[in-house]
């Protein structure tokens, strides 16, 4: 019999896998120290002093993809109820217009619904008179009810019969159309990725010019904005002959036009 004390320890069982458990632990933090040590090989802990800054500005023009266009249909009654029942009737028609124009539900929503009072501002009283307060204060007189709605449009030719046939349903506030990409990440990403090409190439004529060469990237930077232009392609039909082409007002779609501005910072060796 071993009467060493820490024999008795590891002869037991949980001990010994307890202890075989730590000790692979141990070495799995050891690997991984000494691959970060590795990797970290030539590298300076402390920020890099010899470097060389460039600037690219890149430029993507993408035709529209979509058209948006929105409507606010309002009406105004003595009560609430009176009120929301001729808008929504004029709101539903208008919407299955819409529909009828072969445009997906998904791209037809509402932004905003609102009830409004209306109030009548008596006039002032008469210099010198007496003008009892119940004279002074506002009284409704009504109530505003408004709904207004987006249509998103991905056949860009029908754009202007749409305008027309909603003028036919006498709605009266329109915005629109805006013209723009689906994905508007879309341009930005084309003209940022124009950008870092344009600094890159001018961060390796400059390495050239100098005798150097690069490095890492250590620092980057950028801004992006954007712009619509017109085209000369039109929309709609037009034509004095025809009443109905008469309505479909004729539409330059444009070009979108996005800007981006990098500036990249390498080191230099």
């Amino acid at each position: 019999m071993n009467n060493n004390p820490l024999y008795e320890i590891f002869d037991q069982r949980g001990a010994r896998i307890a202890f075989v458990g730590v000790l692979s632990i141990l070495a799995l933090f050891l690997l991984a120290q000494t691959i970060a040590t590795v990797g970290n090989l030539g590298r300076s802990g402390t920020p890099a002093t010899d470097t060389v800054t460039v600037q690219g500005s890149g430029q993507a023009t993408l035709p529209p993809d979509v058209a948006r266009v929105s409507f606010t249909v309002e009406n105004t009654a003595a009560t609430v109820s009176l009120a929301q029942e001729a808008t929504t009737k004029q709101a539903n028609t208008a919407i299955e217009y819409v529909k009828s124009q072969r445009i997906a539900e998904k791209d037809v929503k509402t932004l905003s619904y609102n009830i409004s009072p209306q109030y009548s501002y008596p006039n002032p009283c008469p210099l010198g008179g007496s003008c009892p307060d119940y004279n002074r204060a506002p009284k409704i007189i009504g109530y505003q009810v408004s709904q207004t709605i987006q249509v998103t449009m991905r056949d860009l030719s029908a754009v202007g019969t749409l305008l027309g046939g909603l003028g036919k349903l006498e709605v009266q506030n329109v915005n629109g159309p805006a013209f723009a990409l689906d994905d508007a990440t879309a341009g930005y990403d084309a003209a940022r990725a124009d950008a870092i090409n344009k600094a890159k190439a001018q961060a390796k004529l400059l390495s050239k010019q100098l005798g150097v060469r690069l490095g890492k990237i250590v620092n980057f930077s950028e801004s992006s904005g954007g712009y619509a232009y017109p085209m000369y392609s039109m929309l709609g039909r037009g034509g004095a002959e025809d009443s109905k082409a008469a309505l479909t007002p004729e539409l330059p779609v444009g070009e979108n036009t996005y800007n981006a501005s990098v500036s990249i910072t390498y080191e230099i060796r």
